[in-house]
């Protein structure tokens, strides 16, 4: 415990000044930026002044593990052990709860982001990332890679609607990345984000050494400016790879062609713009990427097929609709909020909230929804997880066909259903109680044992507590006027 009277080490966030308000700006013959400014030249900057912007990001010197807001990030190894100095210090203050979590996410792999509670931390989350080893030979891999860090990190934020992130430096020295190449790359990544979906996260914090800070100082204003005088100054020292349209290192050789029928010849009259989408899929049944489950079943019955080929056609169907959800801009499904994850129930098991009011189904794109399912929940599926579902207030235009529930079920990895332990249905009515009911029993099984109907919140804090769990302002209101207002003395929980 601090001496009493001793000031506190813990730094919120919104004491620290915004880069935009900033003003130690760059000097002549600092950074290399000039202060001579071309005001003929017509070039537009691809870093545009955004005070906006600008006003989301915060560059601060001092050790993340300090900073109070919704999560920091780890930079670590590949099996989320490593040594480093920002790990080590994460582990000394978040306590030894810690190292127990990480044990069960069976590592991350490089690029891929991955999350837990902050334990003992100011910060409520802590975001494990695990940056690349460089090495010249391979520049472009390692480009890619730290690349994928630090838009990993930000898409795992934007998915749980974290208002703040706190980074560190993701390549460390240890791993031996030159720091002003890393840096531009996670700076156009973080910017590029918030050009994108700054609607969706408030604060972005640079938490740097003192050996970092002049880089971050000298490289910021390229692609933070704060006036347009100093856009016009950064423009000539613009590196030649800016990155496209995410902040992605742009590799000639990856531009590869998926057509949606490969024997078709490229005609004259068609660009090569048009096949270079790497995201396109076509309508053949291959490229729809769906299995037919009932139809192996049926060969499983009559001895053509076994029940280990079929396991092995359903991972690698998986696989290719988790590909797709990784490399898909889903940002219109993540906008609704029908689907993200909160905190831990009683039992320590991660808590994923679907929020039925939220999800439009004649409005969105049925395969849209399912990427966007898949690309959230694969990380939480390692491990145990239980579900809570709000069927307040929803309607007929809010409840998807039980076609799509059961393309779901049949697609999703076997993780899923072995680690998800409870599924607990909030304010459900008669209805939804008997489609339920028909549903586990005629369409799918081994779901049926895991549904709980909650008929209120009391009932569901009983579960998990009431500060692990965010729930949506109407579902509130509405039990507490159906219900009465809540009372601290929560029922016994029904046996599940």
């Amino acid at each position: 415990m601090d001496p009493l009277g001793a000031r506190s080490p813990i730094v919120d966030i919104q004491t620290l000044p915004c880069w935009a308000n900033r003003s130690d700006k760059a000097e002549t013959g600092s950074g290399g930026i000039s202060n001579e400014v071309n005001s003929g030249c017509s070039i537009s900057s691809p870093f545009p002044y955004r005070k906006d912007i600008n006003n989301k990001v915060i560059l601060w010197m001092g050790d993340v593990v300090l900073l109070r807001c919704t999560a920091i990030v780890n930079t670590s190894n590949e099996t989320l052990s490593d040594k480093n100095a920002v790990s080590e210090s994460i582990h000394l203050h978040a306590g030894p709860e810690l190292r127990d979590e990480l044990q069960k996410l069976k590592g991350c792999r490089t690029g891929e982001a991955k999350m837990t509670k902050g334990f003992n931390l100011a910060a409520r989350f802590i975001i494990h990332t695990v940056g690349p080893r460089y090495n010249a030979k391979y520049r472009t891999a390692a480009e890619s890679s730290l690349y994928s860090c630090y838009r990993s990190v930000l898409l795992l934020a934007r998915e749980h609607s974290m208002s703040s992130v706190g980074f560190c430096t993701i390549n460390t020295p240890k791993r031996g990345y030159p720091l002003e190449d890393a840096t531009n790359i996670a700076l156009r990544t973080v910017r590029r984000f918030l050009e994108k979906h700054g609607d969706t996260i408030e604060t972005v914090v640079f938490a740097v050494t003192d050996l970092e800070e002049a880089t971050y100082m000298k490289l910021m204003p390229l692609y933070f400016p704060r006036s347009l005088e100093e856009e016009r100054r950064c423009l000539p020292i613009l590196p030649a790879d800016v990155g496209n349209a995410e902040g992605e290192p742009v590799i000639a050789e990856r531009q590869i062609r998926i057509l949606d029928k490969p024997g078709i010849p490229h005609y004259e009259g068609e660009s090569d713009e048009e096949h270079l989408e790497l995201e396109y899929i076509g309508t053949h049944a291959f490229a729809k990427m769906e299995g037919d489950i009932d139809k192996q079943r049926r060969l499983i019955l009559q001895g053509q097929m076994s029940e280990a080929a079929v396991q092995k056609a359903h991972q690698r169907n998986y696989n290719r609709w988790l590909g797709r959800a990784r490399a898909d801009d889903l940002s219109d499904v993540a906008s609704l909020k029908a689907l993200y994850q909160t905190g831990y129930d009683k039992n320590g098991r991660t808590v994923v909230v679907i929020v039925g009011r939220n999800i439009p189904v004649t409005l969105i794109d049925p395969d849209k929804a399912l990427l966007y399912f898949i690309h959230v929940m694969d990380h939480i599926a390692t491990r145990e997880f239980v579900m809570v579902y709000f069927h307040t207030l929803t309607n007929d235009h809010n409840h998807p066909d039980s076609e799509f529930l059961k393309k779901l079920y049949d697609i999703v990895d076997v993780k899923f259903k072995k680690n998800m332990k409870a599924f607990y249905f909030v304010h459900p009515t008669f209805r939804s109680k008997v489609m339920t009911w028909m549903f586990t029993t005629f369409s799918v099984s081994g779901l049926k044992d895991k549904v709980h109907h909650v008929e209120t919140l009391p009932q569901l804090f009983a579960l998990i507590s009431p500060e692990q769990i965010d729930i949506p302002p109407f579902v509130l209101e509405y039990d507490a006027r159906v219900n009465g207002p809540y009372q601290y003395s929560c029922p016994s929980s029904p046996d599940l």
